[in-house]
Order: structure tokens, then sequence, then C-alpha cells
């Protein structure tokens, strides 16, 4: 604990979660009022931690959509209890991290979802065809306290760090008003939670391990790797008496022992290409995502200006390229340019409405009498004007000019 509170580990949680910003949590503190905070409170705060009487506030409840349809729930604790965490991390993290498999790779320093992905990859170029793909039932809600603190008490001495996470653990969760007392999971949205997942599961990696099996994890997905139906059935009901030792549960309709071009790994598939070679695609599921994503910042109903939606969309596709930049199938991502640009277009015809309108602006644009006459004769079919001659007035570097991202290579 001492070293939790130590100065130098002190400012840099603090320089942490404001580069982090996040929303307040239940007592409508911002990031930006913490350093004022701590100025004013940081004695009292530290001889709280150190005499292992601090506790913490509930956090609070916020559901996202998730991609496969239904909620995620997170929780987000108070920014001082954020930076306790991010404290708390900083100490823990050199000491637990070194020891972790080197077949997981979420939320370590240094690893990242793309080295998962290549290891997945050179097991099925290296014959493993079929796979065992583990889903845990609700991971971060299910995780049982004494189960994980027994794990940390094997490698922390200190019983004030470990009654502070305990109390982390159980800190109820604030619903309309009134707070809710929790007795299993750790909330995801604390910097806190990704390490305590890694440690409560890295007992499932080394008992892959020591079986010799070849799998890759991060975080709560797991995929091992085999030669065989048969020898991934096997490893599925190992998979469930260990998962059961640790009071977790196998989604049984999200798991499967299949062929590994039939399932998706982090978003990417992997498929045969010419002589053998194992290449890797952004999974339909992902790709669909995608696709709803862009349809929904292209609706032409929203009254936005062309520059905000491409706004937008930068900010979306830069980050999504960036993720899925291993995957091996350029003409996809050309032709989804392509799409896109037909959204654009589309968009732009609606917002000049009038045909008056329509034909003005393509002319001046570039596009023949004839051909301006044809688009603005049609003006309520955007989108099939929008794949007509009209790429001559709205041509693909007005795009590049206006800083749309372009996916292709």
């Amino acid at each position: 604990m001492e070293r939790v509170v130590e100065r130098g580990n002190a400012g840099r949680a603090l320089k942490r979660v404001r580069q982090n910003k996040g929303s307040p949590g239940i007592d409508g503190m911002t990031v930006e009022e913490l350093p004022q905070h701590l100025a004013e409170n940081w004695k009292s705060l530290r001889e709280q931690l150190l005499a292992g009487t601090y506790q913490p506030k509930p956090v609070k409840r916020h559901r996202i959509p998730k991609s496969g349809g239904g909620e995620r729930e997170l929780g987000i604790p108070c920014v001082v209890d954020r930076f306790l965490q991010q404290a708390i991390l900083q100490v823990l993290q050199p000491l637990f991290d070194p020891t972790f498999s080197e077949h997981s790779h979420g939320f370590r320093p240094g690893r990242n979802a793309h080295d998962a992905v290549c290891e997945a990859q050179g097991y099925i170029q290296g014959g493993r065809r079929w796979v065992v793909d583990v889903d845990l039932e609700k991971f971060f809600d299910r995780v049982n306290h004494d189960v994980l603190m027994g794990r940390l008490a094997k490698r922390i001495e200190d019983k004030r760090l470990l009654g502070l996470i305990r109390r982390y653990l159980e800190a109820g969760v604030m619903v309309n008003g009134v707070v809710v007392e929790r007795y299993e999971g750790t909330p995801q949205g604390g910097p806190l939670s990704p390490l305590l997942a890694n440690v409560l599961l890295d007992e499932v990696d080394r008992k892959l391990e020591k079986r010799g099996h070849t799998f890759v994890r991060y975080a709560d997905d797991c995929n091992v790797y085999v030669r065989s139906r048969r020898a991934g059935e096997r490893v599925m009901r190992a998979l469930k008496t260990i998962y059961g030792s640790l009071r977790l549960r196998i989604n049984e309709e999200k798991s499967a022992v299949a062929r590994v071009h039939d399932r998706k790994f982090l978003g990417y598939s992997f498929w045969y290409a010419a002589g053998g070679a194992i290449k890797r695609r952004v999974a339909p599921k992902a790709l669909k995502a995608m696709k709803d994503r862009v349809r929904q910042i292209t609706c032409r109903s929203g009254g936005r200006s062309i520059r905000t939606v491409i706004g937008e969309l930068r900010e979306y596709l830069t980050g999504w390229r960036e993720y899925f930049r291993l995957a091996d199938t350029p003409r996809v991502f050309r032709e989804l340019d392509e799409w896109i640009r037909h959204r654009l277009r589309a968009l732009q015809l609606k917002q000049w409405k009038r045909g008056t309108t329509t034909y003005r602006e393509l002319r001046a644009r570039g596009l023949s009498d004839s051909g301006a006459r044809q688009v603005a004769a049609n003006t309520r079919r955007w989108w099939k004007n929008a794949s007509m001659t009209i790429h001559v007035a709205l041509p693909v570097r007005l795009y590049d000019q206006r800083g749309l991202p372009r996916l292709g290579r």
C-alpha cells in the first residue's frame, strides 16, 4: 500500500486517468475537477488507505449495446476510485504480468488483439484446422469473489491492499438512486478489472499448457486449436471442468467445436487461399456491424451537413481501418469505399432536394447537360441517381479532399 500511495505512482495514475477522460460516477465529479480535489484531500485519503479504512463508492450503472444484440452492463466508478484503481494497477501489473502465459494477449502491456489473431493464424497454418471456441456466460458478472481473492492472496501479502480490492469487488451498483449490493462479478469500466480477469483466467492457461494444447486467449475469449473434431470434443469437456472449478460457466449456445473457417476470433475469420495459405479477413458479423454503423451515420433523414457526416465517418473509419488492417482482402475494402461514397452521393442529392438546384449544382461541377437533366428529373430516386454519371460531379478526389479515409490499399 505504501507503493500505491507513493508520490510518483500517484502522479502517474492521475495523468493516466486524465488522459482516459470518461464520464463522472455517482458523485458527479469530473476528471477536470480531480486534481483540485486531490490537492485538498490527499492527506486524509492517504491516511485512510494506509490504515485500511478507505471505503469505495458504488459504481454507476451504464448499459451499451452489444454488436450481437442485447446490452453490455458497465460500472462507472467515481473518478477518485478510478484514480486509486489505476494507482493499484501500476503496482500490481509489473508483479503479475511477467508470470502470465505467452498465449494470453488481452489487456497486457506490449500485447494486443493483432498478436492474438496472428498466433491463431499460425496454428491453423500448421495444420490445426479445428477450433474449440469457448464463450463464457457473462464472465465479468460471474467472477466469484472468494476464488479471485484466493488467487490474489497467493501473491499479495499486504492485508490492507487485499481488503481494498475486495471492497472494490463488493462495492454496490447505483440503480435508479438505490444501491444494489453485489456478491459476485467485477464490473467492466474500472482500470483494475482487466488485470483481475487475467489473474483468474491464468489458471485456465496453465492447465492448457500443462496438457500440451495450442491455444490463444484474449481476456475471456479463448480458442484452442486441434487436428480433429474428436480431439476438440475432449478439450471442450476438459474446459468445462476447468472453468467449473473457477465457478464460471461456458455459454453452450455460443461455444462450439468447429472447422476454423466457420468461426470468428476477435472480429476476424480465416480462409484458405491458393497454395494452401491461410489468410485473414473481416468476419461476416463484424462486416455487417460496420455497414450498419455507416448506414446510421449516413442516414438521409438526419438533417446534418455533408461536412459533419464525413467528420463522423472519419472518426469511425480511421479506428476501424486500423483494427482490421490485418485483413488480406483489398478487393473487399475497395468495394466498401465505393459503397460509402455511393451513400454520400445519395445524401448530397437528398440535401439539394429540388430538381433545379440539383441541375445547377451538377452542371457547376462539370456534369454534362444531358446527365444533369437526367438526374434532376428524378430527384427523389437518390440511391439510383447516385450510381449514374454523378461520379463526374462528385469524384473520388472530392471525398479525399474532404478527409474521408480510404479503406482500400
